[in-house]
């Protein structure tokens, strides 16, 4: 293991010999990547001023690029990765609390009252809904046999999308799917990116074209405001997801760890601090008469790579960003250790 990689390696729990997924990690930094490009378009309400003004709404090829490539692309990664995460913590918790399920009320309510503070910066935020909506199929997750939580999951989604064009609706069914995959062993699966994956991308590679083209024969612009959008976005988080878990098994890993997973691992940090940065330079840039969505996407860009730099930087010397630290203080009411060195000795 190289320097840097020692550096980003998670310390492990007291007593537990868990190990960390690395491809999860930087699955979930790209996934921040991608909902900051989603989330910077809405924060600095990018071209409003003109449409409430009288104008006409934004005629411009890079906004519909990120229609095509980013827009319910990201979302359903970021809500699966969720699901995983609550399955991982809950077994965690399972072997280091009497009571693992009340472990995961208490994390579930913090990121909740995080979301809500950071409605100041960014109503659109979705951490209450993520911490609202854990908290109903945490019954599930805890208490249900693995295969109905994957089963469930899969029909919720199914529903979610057929009847509602996902959105809201799919919340639920797509935290459980991600939940009762992790519980089957999907973390090792997308690791090791074995046959299974490359026929999984394979499928999504070949159903791409068509859900483009069922995408692009909907009047709307935005995927979000359309059944065709969202299920076109569904498919491609698959394509992401399967097409980066592959490249995890060639020498690009190296590039994607190094970019991504400092980003995974702060990813709460991440997505609040950015959220206030993109909101804090709406309030000195006028992006509300801009017809295109370009100084968007550079400022997002700038933005992200900073992050990237800043959160290896960070975690070189700390154990935790440090949101995730509140997080996981209030998860296990006790302060966690947060220097690296502290860390690993109470490891030992």
């Amino acid at each position: 293991m190289s320097a840097p990689d020692t550096a980003l390696a998670a310390p492990t729990p007291t007593g537990t010999a868990r190990p960390r997924w690395r491809f999860i990690d930087s699955l979930r930094g790209f996934a921040v990547l991608g909902i900051l490009l989603v989330n910077a378009v809405d924060i600095t309400r990018l071209g409003m001023a003109r449409v409430m003004e009288g104008g006409a709404p934004i005629q411009d090829p890079v906004l519909d690029a990120l229609y095509l490539t980013v827009q319910t692309r990201f979302v359903p990664i970021f809500m699966f990765l969720f699901g995983i995460s609550l399955w991982i913590v809950l077994d965690g918790a399972r072997a280091r609390a009497e009571r693992p399920v009340l472990v995961l009320v208490r994390r579930l309510l913090a990121l909740s009252v995080i979301g809500g503070l950071l409605m100041i910066a960014y109503p659109g935020n979705v951490l209450i809904e993520y911490g609202v909506v854990g908290l109903v199929v945490l019954p599930v997750v805890a208490f249900a046999p693995r295969w109905v939580t994957l089963a469930g999951g899969a029909a919720l989604t199914a529903v979610a999308y057929v009847m509602f064009g996902g959105g809201l609706a799919s919340v639920p069914g797509v935290i459980l799917l991600g939940a009762g995959a992790a519980a089957y062993g999907l973390p090792k699966a997308l690791e090791s990116s074995g046959r299974a994956v490359a026929i999984v991308f394979a499928a999504a590679a070949v159903l791409t074209g068509p859900a483009l083209y069922w995408q692009l024969s909907t009047p709307g612009g935005d995927p979000r405001f359309s059944t065709a959008g969202s299920v076109a976005g569904l498919v491609m988080a698959v394509l992401y997801t399967t097409g980066l878990a592959l490249l995890w098994r060639t020498p690009a890993r190296r590039a994607i760890a190094a970019f991504f997973e400092p980003l995974g691992r702060m990813a709460l940090t991440n997505y609040v601090g950015a959220a206030i940065v993109v909101a804090l330079t709406a309030l000195v840039v006028d992006f509300g008469h801009m017809t295109s969505a370009a100084p968007v996407v550079v400022l997002a860009l700038v933005l992200i790579v900073v992050q990237s730099l800043l959160s290896r930087l960070w975690l070189r010397h700390f154990v935790y960003g440090p949101v995730e630290w509140l997080w996981r203080t209030a998860t296990w009411l006790r302060p966690a250790s947060m220097r690296r060195r502290v860390a690993a000795t109470e490891g030992q």
